[in-house]
C-alpha cells in the first residue's frame, strides 16, 4: 500500500504504524469499554471489586447508594467483561473478572489515582 498524504513531512512510518493497527472494528470495541468506565462510581465500585468479593447490599452501604443504582452499575461493568458474579444461595457476590482487561484498567486507576493497593496485591485472584 502507498499512501499519498497532502503533506510530505519527510518521514513515511505511517505506512509502517496503520499495518500494525488492527481494523475499526478493535478501536470501536475499546471505546465501548472505555464508556463502561467513563463514571466515577462504576470506576470506583469496579476498584473496590479488584481488592474484595462482595454484594449488592453491601457495595450500596459502601458507596452510601441504592441497590437498583449500584446493580445497574454492576450490569454495565459485567457487561463489559470487567466484574463476575456468582451466587451462594440467595446471594450474589461480585469480583473483578480475572482478565487482561480488568488488570491494565486495576492497575491504571492506580496509577493515575495514585492509589494503593490495600492488602499489597497488585490484584485480587
Amino acid at each position: 500500500m502507498s499512501l499519498h498524504l497532502p503533506h510530505d513531512h519527510g518521514h513515511n512510518e505511517i505506512e509502517e504504524i496503520l499495518a500494525s493497527t488492527k481494523d475499526d472494528q478493535s478501536f470501536s470495541a475499546i471505546a465501548e469499554l472505555f464508556k463502561q468506565v467513563a463514571d466515577g462510581t462504576r470506576l470506583r465500585i469496579f476498584w473496590i471489586l479488584c481488592h474484595s468479593e462482595e454484594c449488592v447490599i453491601n457495595l450500596s452501604a459502601l458507596m452510601d447508594m441504592s441497590s437498583p443504582a449500584v446493580s445497574h452499575h454492576l450490569k454495565l461493568l459485567k457487561s463489559a467483561g470487567l466484574v463476575t458474579s456468582r451466587r451462594e444461595e440467595k446471594e450474589v457476590y461480585y469480583k473483578a473478572s480475572d482478565s487482561e482487561e480488568a488488570r491494565l484498567l486495576h492497575n491504571m486507576i492506580e496509577e493515575l489515582g495514585a492509589l494503593v493497593c490495600p492488602d499489597g496485591s497488585c490484584f485480587m485472584r
